[in-house]
C-alpha cells in the first residue's frame, strides 16, 4: 500500500507579498515587476510570483535590494489642481511627488484625484494597506464638496441616488444634496462608495450638469478638516491599527482576509483635520502649491495655498 505524500506550506510569504510590504509597489505592481523580469531572489532572476520567500532571502529590485519593511504608516495629503496622482507623467505635468516634503518617505496614493480636482488624497508607505484601503468590500465613504453649473432641484438627482449605467460601466446609487445656489453655480455634497474613474463627473454629465469644482473632504473615518493645499500629515499609528486592524507591530494582517467592519465614527475637536478619533496626529508641512479656487461660502472649507517658509520639496526618490 503506498503512502500519499504529505504537502507542507512553504515557510515565509509571498513575494509580491513582501515586496508590496517593503514599499516597492502594490502588491498587482509588484507582480507585473515579477513578470517583466526585474526582480532577483538570491541572484537568481524570477518570472512567476508563485514562490514563498523568509527573511533570510536576499531580494533585489532592477538591481537594488529591498529595504526591510517598516510599520505600516498613513498620512493625509490636501491635493491641490494642477497636479497629476502618478510617479510619472508621460506628458510632462507636474505629480504629486514633485510637491511632497523632502523628509517624506516612498509612498503610494490610496486611489487617485484627476488632475482638477483637489482635497483629501491618502498616501502610504504599505502596498498592502494601499489595497486594503481601495478594496470595495472595506465601503468606507468617500465624500466631496462638488460647484456644479446650472440651476439643479432635487429632483434631477433622482438617477444618481437610483444608481446609473453609463457607456455599460454600473455606477451605485450616490447620496447627493443640494447646499446652496451660488449665482449661476450650485453647491453639492456627494457621498460615493467605490470611487471609479472620474465617477462624479462622469454622473454629473448624465443628467445635464457641468463640474467646475470638485474637492474631496473625507475618505471613510480620515478627515480633511482644515489642512491646506500642499500640506501633509501623518496619522498616529495606533489609530491607524484601530481603524485598519493591523497587527500588533503595526503592520497590515493577510490582505486576503475578510475586510475589517466600516468603523463608527466619532465626532473630534471642531476644525481639525485627520479621524474621527480624538487622537492628535502629526502635521507636516507640505510645499505651498499655489491657489486652488475660491474658498465656498456657507459650510467651512480648507483655504487655498499653504503656509509660508515651508522645506523645498524633491522629487519621489526610487
Amino acid at each position: 500500500m503506498s503512502k500519499t505524500p504529505t504537502s507542507e506550506t512553504p515557510k515565509g510569504d509571498r513575494i509580491a507579498k513582501v515586496l508590496a510590504r517593503a514599499g516597492v509597489a502594490s502588491r498587482r505592481d509588484s507582480e507585473r515587476l515579477i513578470q517583466a523580469g526585474l526582480v532577483t531572489v538570491n541572484g537568481k532572476t524570477i518570472t512567476s510570483p508563485a514562490l514563498n520567500v523568509t527573511d533570510n532571502d536576499k531580494i533585489t529590485v532592477e538591481g537594488k535590494p529591498i529595504k526591510a519593511p517598516e510599520p505600516a504608516r498613513l498620512w493625509l495629503y490636501h491635493k491641490p489642481t494642477g497636479l497629476v496622482t502618478t510617479d510619472r507623467d508621460e506628458k510632462g505635468r507636474a505629480t504629486i511627488y514633485d510637491e511632497l516634503p523632502e523628509d517624506m518617505p516612498r509612498v503610494m496614493s490610496v486611489g487617485r484625484l484627476d488632475l482638477n480636482s483637489e482635497g483629501l488624497l491618502l498616501l502610504t508607505n504599505d502596498g498592502g494597506v494601499k489595497r486594503k484601503l481601495e478594496l470595495p468590500s472595506t465601503g468606507w465613504v468617500r465624500k466631496y464638496r462638488v460647484r456644479v453649473n446650472g440651476r439643479p432641484k432635487e429632483e434631477d438627482f433622482a438617477p444618481l441616488r437610483k444608481g446609473l449605467v453609463i457607456d455599460g460601466e454600473r455606477f451605485q446609487p450616490m447620496t447627493v444634496s443640494l447646499d446652496r445656489q451660488q449665482g449661476a453655480n450650485a453647491w453639492l455634497t456627494v457621498a460615493i462608495r467605490e470611487g471609479k474613474n472620474r465617477e462624479i463627473r462622469r454622473a454629473m454629465e448624465e443628467i445635464g450638469l457641468s463640474v467646475n469644482r470638485l474637492l474631496r473632504v473625507s475618505y471613510g473615518p480620515f478627515q480633511l478638516g482644515q489642512l491646506k493645499a500642499g500640506e501633509v500629515e501623518e496619522i498616529r499609528r495606533r489609530v491607524l491599527r484601530d481603524q485598519l486592524g493591523l497587527d500588533a507591530e503595526g503592520n497590515p494582517q493577510d490582505e486576503d482576509t475578510k475586510a475589517p467592519a466600516r468603523p463608527q465614527r466619532r465626532r473630534g475637536p471642531a476644525g481639525k483635520p485627520g479621524v474621527s478619533d480624538p487622537s492628535k496626529s502629526q502635521r507636516r508641512p507640505g510645499k505651498p502649491a499655489g491657489k486652488s479656487g475660491p474658498k465656498p461660502t456657507g459650510k467651512p472649507g480648507p483655504r487655498a495655498g499653504g503656509p509660508k517658509g515651508k522645506p523645498p520639496a524633491k522629487k519621489r526618490r526610487d
